[in-house]
């Protein structure tokens, strides 16, 4: 499919740089395909009164870790070169895949340091593979619980280019990008859905009958990557860590087997959900990675509502939420959200999509 077809305008003022606060009054905007009024305005507060008692709502708990990175290229002979470093896929306890910038300055063999002042080298690593588009492969000193703590300590919240590249990021950031349920370190980039739930919504949830779930997705600055194809067959989407256990596959089988509907909490909720389900629509345990790429002809097997926020043009996720509630409707409900002045992306308000097919 032709990858211009996912294309809209929005106002760069419609990019949010902050959060509303609190999280939960941020504005949602209920699409339902197919109605009299398919877009209904409300808050994220009115969530509970959105669904049905009986549903399920999964998160995603990954919690974001300090991926970016200031650092030193040092070379035998040479002059030292500031650079900055994002980090986007843990290969192993001591080696990561990265973005550099500028790229160029490095080459393989290089070593960059990343906290000079420190008395150890749980934060000294070696450029050992150099690949396209300013990607690195980084192989630090030290490995595990050394290297973790480190970047815990050194580095700082990594938020999307839309906003790192407007603003400084600040002490704020660190609460405000990572949700309330955050549990399992291993995110470079925050499941933004989740960002706009605080502990009063998710008692209000459970009040209305609706089941809380949660499954882990590790993600990757490759959703951030833009899609460079032609058409969206030629597109290779990023792969990612992720996990749902035994425990939750079963309680998820239980809701759809007594009526209830399986609301994906984000777009990474619904990839996870989507790799976990058959074609009969009941879920498995899944401990691995996927690469799974939603557009518009797939047939989704176990999500029957989405809750996510609004996406940048061309992107996968627009892809996805195109495929889940159908392109046209899509492309009304954002030029809705723009004329309604919705802010967008990350720090900005939220959508509840109901299926096209539903």
């Amino acid at each position: 499919m032709d990858v211009s077809a996912f294309d809209f305008e929005l106002p760069e003022a419609r990019i949010a740089l902050r959060p509303a606060r609190p999280r939960d009054s941020a504005r949602l905007l209920h699409v339902v395909p197919g109605a009299a009024a398919p877009f209904r305005d409300h808050s994220v507060r009115d969530l509970p009164a959105l669904l049905r008692a009986g549903d399920a709502l999964v998160f995603n708990d990954t919690k974001v870790i300090h991926a970016r990175l200031d650092g030193t290229r040092t070379r035998s002979g040479g002059q030292d070169v500031r650079v900055e470093i994002n980090l986007h896929k843990q290969e192993d306890t001591a080696t990561w895949r990265a973005f550099a910038r500028p790229a160029k300055r490095l080459a393989a063999g290089d070593v960059v340091r990343f906290a000079p002042g420190r008395d150890d080298h749980s934060l000294v690593a070696e450029v050992t593979a150099k690949g396209e588009g300013g990607e690195i492969t980084l192989s630090f000193q030290a490995e595990g619980a050394p290297v973790d703590e480190a970047l815990a300590a050194v580095g700082v919240m990594p938020l999307p280019p839309y906003i790192a590249s407007k603003r400084a990021i600040d002490d704020e950031d660190e609460d405000d990008y990572q949700t309330v349920f955050a549990d399992k370190d291993g995110s470079v980039a925050a499941p933004t859905a989740g960002l706009h739930f605080t502990d009063r919504l998710l008692r209000a949830i459970k009040e209305a009958g609706v089941s809380i779930h949660f499954l882990t997705l590790h993600v990757g600055a490759g959703t951030f990557l833009p899609v460079k194809a032609e058409d969206t067959k030629d597109h290779k989407m990023h792969a990612e860590r992720c996990v749902m256990t035994p425990e939750t596959a079963h309680a998820l089988n239980a809701v759809r087997a007594g009526g209830g509907r399986i609301v994906a909490g984000g777009t990474t909720a619904m990839r996870l959900l989507e790799t976990a389900a058959d074609d009969e629509g009941r879920f498995h345990p899944f401990d691995g990675v996927t690469d799974i790429f939603i557009t518009p002809g797939y047939r989704f097997k176990g999500v029957d509502a989405l809750f996510t926020n609004f996406h940048l043009p061309r992107s996968t996720l627009f892809m996805l939420v195109s495929a889940f509630s159908g392109l046209e409707t899509m492309k009304r409900a954002y030029a809705h959200a723009i004329a309604a002045d919705y802010r967008f992306y990350s720090y900005g308000d939220a959508s509840l999509l109901e299926r096209a097919d539903g």
